[in-house]
Formats: C-alpha cells, sequence, structure tokens
C-alpha cells in the first residue's frame, strides 16, 4: 500500500438481510478486485461487519458498494465508523 498518510481504514456494519445470502463472500470478491485490505464476518445479531482500509478515495467507494452489497442482500442501513490504520494488514479475508 502506498503512503500510510493516504491511507483510511473504515468499520462499517451493514444491517438487513445480509446473512446467508453470499454478502459475505461477494464483499470479499470485490475487495480483492479493488485491492482493499481488512475483513468481514457475520456478527451474532445478523448484520455483518466489514473493516476496509485503502486510500481514501477507494474505501470511500468500497463503503458506498456496501450500501448495495450482493444481488440477493437488502442493506437498508450501513454505521460507518473511521478507526485507526493497521500499517501490517496485507490482505481481505473472511472472519
Amino acid at each position: 500500500m502506498s503512503n500510510l498518510s493516504e491511507v483510511i481504514r473504515i468499520r462499517a456494519i451493514a444491517r438487513g438481510r445480509v446473512q446467508g445470502v453470499g454478502f459475505r463472500y461477494t464483499t470479499l470478491s470485490r475487495a480483492r478486485m479493488l485491492g482493499v485490505v481488512g475483513w468481514v464476518r457475520n456478527l451474532p445479531s445478523g448484520e455483518v461487519e466489514v473493516e476496509v482500509q485503502a486510500l481514501r478515495d477507494v474505501a470511500n467507494g468500497f463503503i458506498e458498494w456496501l450500501r448495495v452489497g450482493c444481488r440477493s442482500a437488502v442493506v437498508v442501513d450501513i454505521g460507518v465508523a473511521e478507526v485507526t490504520v493497521d500499517p501490517d494488514a496485507d490482505s481481505f479475508m473472511i472472519r
């Protein structure tokens, strides 16, 4: 990844019909396509949590994509917060 001062890390919580519809796998595919790092996981609450780290424009674009997600998902809300950059992050994974 380039200069860390240009990189941000965002945590997002997707709410709606986001589990059991391929949301995590579609998110993984999209992340790898864009070259972002971070992770995605299901929460016991039925929500999906995502952390994405990339250049600011790429990370913000990724979050906008999450608002739609995969075709079979119905995202009704996304909570977003900027968090501390992880300088050791080097891949995107499903947790």
